[in-house]
């Protein structure tokens, strides 16, 4: 087992960062970690990699304790920071080649990993001269520079264009056959495009932890309905086939269906046979973003 994190909880004075987060990851598997603003991914990845200790719990990468020995455990972690922290003054090569000298890396590997992330043409230049995206590139192959058995990202394709977005995902699609990586992003797309597996956190805990597959596989839909005024849950769930409701405000509500139909008819009908008027009514199939909305507002 590549990852397991057992019962982590970190505190900054009252506030908790983290509370009992548990999960683990094999050699092979690509997970999305999400969650809003403030929902403590980057305290656990900056744990994970031993950058900071947590109040609580356990942690073990390739079976190395991070807590009891973090630089062992830093030889097997390649780790790509939310503000990728570069010497903007170096040339790239002359960075990679820093970075090679810290892990005692065959510096045969730089001209490799400049390739794998299609720095190539920018290789001669300083740090500084380089697009926000070539700087990510940077920062993805002092990463991988070292061959680690795990790969922690943190918003990996930030500042990337299109084209970009489109390569880094193939990078880390091919990272992932022989890796563990774990990432985390705003772009639900991404995840929907390179994971198998998805981890949603919310103020420190873990509200999901499936695989991709899973839950796609469920003909859900998502009716967002706007009434003219408020109404209890119990009319709710006077509906067929739902599996689960939000309210939003006072008027509007989140409701998940499981059906192929589409119920948007439904809901018009109870609607009129309630005495209510709908000011708005829209459907979609249950996607990762529907998802992570419904979960997290």
């Amino acid at each position: 087992m590549s990852i397991k994190v057992t019962s982590v909880s970190k505190a900054y004075n009252s506030q908790k960062a983290l509370h009992q987060v548990s999960f683990s990851a094999d050699k092979g598997q690509i997970i999305g970690f999400l969650g809003p603003n403030g929902a403590g991914k980057s305290t656990m990845m900056k744990i994970l990699t031993g950058f900071i200790k947590p109040t609580d719990g356990e942690v073990l990468v390739d079976e190395i304790d991070v807590l009891q020995n973090p630089l062992q455990a830093q030889k097997v972690i390649g780790y790509l920071p939310e503000h990728n922290p570069l010497y903007a003054d170096m040339y790239v090569r002359e960075y990679l080649q820093f970075h090679a000298s810290i892990f005692k890396v065959d510096k045969s590997q730089i001209e490799i990993c400049i390739e794998k992330v299609g720095l190539t043409s920018e290789a001669h230049k300083k740090i500084n001269q380089l697009s926000k995206g070539y700087q990510q590139r940077v920062g993805l192959a002092a990463a991988i520079l070292h061959n680690p058995k795990v790969l922690i990202l943190d918003e990996p394709t930030t500042g990337l264009d299109p084209n970009q977005l489109v390569e880094i995902r193939e990078l880390i699609k091919e990272l992932g056959k022989d890796k563990t990586v774990l990432f985390s992003t705003h772009i639900m797309q991404e995840v929907e495009a390179v994971c198998d597996r998805v981890i949603i956190i919310k103020k420190g805990e873990i509200l999901i932890d499936k695989k991709l597959g899973e839950l796609k596989e469920n003909n859900q839909q998502v009716i967002e309905v706007t009434f003219n005024y408020k109404i209890e849950e119990q009319f709710i769930n006077k509906l067929p086939n739902v599996v689960s409701y939000k309210n939003n405000n006072d008027t509007t509500w989140y409701i998940t269906f499981k059906s192929e139909e589409d119920m948007r008819s439904i809901v018009f009908d109870f609607a009129q046979e309630n005495g209510l008027k709908i000011l708005s009514l829209n459907a979609q199939n249950k996607n990762l973003e529907t998802l992570f909305r419904e979960v997290t507002i």
